[in-house]
């Protein structure tokens, strides 16, 4: 009696899973996107992306406006080994199956910087069993420093890989170098002659004839 328990047991499970099995296949064929990198938002999903408020301390003037940038992510399926790169722009999102990654804004330091650093705030949702969306991450990751903040999910790993901006050349307090130096109105020093060189002659002032003289008075 307990071994036809246990076999009914068995072949219960092995009908459900089949079944789960067949209707994620029949759902992967329906949903194209579910296969390839998508610039969508799917339905359900947390729509909000956090809003990033940069200090105006921290804003160069002349560097790319923040809408402008682009930004290179890196995402792997630690369960397939799937490694994809998402290009985005700051308020954009890409799906790759049951993830969405989201990009709210990029970030990397000037180059003239002690130390470089280039980040992103991305946002990272995943969609469950249960097909309900959740979002696992919300933060910074940086490239440079990898351990600062993580995306801890056993399936899904996403990392910053560049942030494409430029800076300016030149700012208010910038100094030329190279520019030819004001003329000092300090009187010249009198040349130094070569060794070997015949030294010219100083002028002589010139002495009155008494010729002259003799008529002034």
């Amino acid at each position: 009696m307990i071994r036809w328990l246990a076999a009914a047991i068995v072949a219960a499970a092995l009908l459900a899973g089949g079944w789960l099995g067949w209707r994620t296949l029949q759902e992967r064929r329906a949903d194209p996107a579910a296969t390839r990198v998508a610039q969508v938002v799917p339905e359900g999903a947390p729509d909000n992306i956090e809003t990033i408020a940069t200090g105006a301390d921290a804003v160069v003037d002349g560097a790319t406006p923040m809408a402008q940038r682009v930004a290179t992510l890196g995402l792997l399926n630690k369960r397939n080994g799937d490694a994809r790169e998402i290009t985005l722009k700051p308020g954009g999102a890409a799906r790759v199956g049951d993830v969405v990654v989201r990009l709210s804004a990029c970030e990397k330091t000037a180059p003239w910087e002690a130390e470089p650093l280039t980040g992103g705030f991305v946002q990272v949702e995943v969609r469950g069993a249960d097909r309900q969306w959740r979002r696992v991450f919300s933060g910074w990751l940086f490239k440079e420093r990898p351990s600062l903040n993580v995306v801890q999910h056993p399936v899904y790993d996403v990392w910053v890989k560049s942030c494409t901006m430029s800076f300016p050349a030149t700012g208010p307090d910038t100094e030329s170098v190279g520019s030819s130096p004001a003329r000092s109105s300090a009187p010249k020093s009198p040349a130094i002659p070569a060794p070997g060189a015949t030294p010219t002659p100083a002028a002589t002032p010139a002495v009155p004839s008494s010729a002259a003289a003799n008529s002034a008075t």
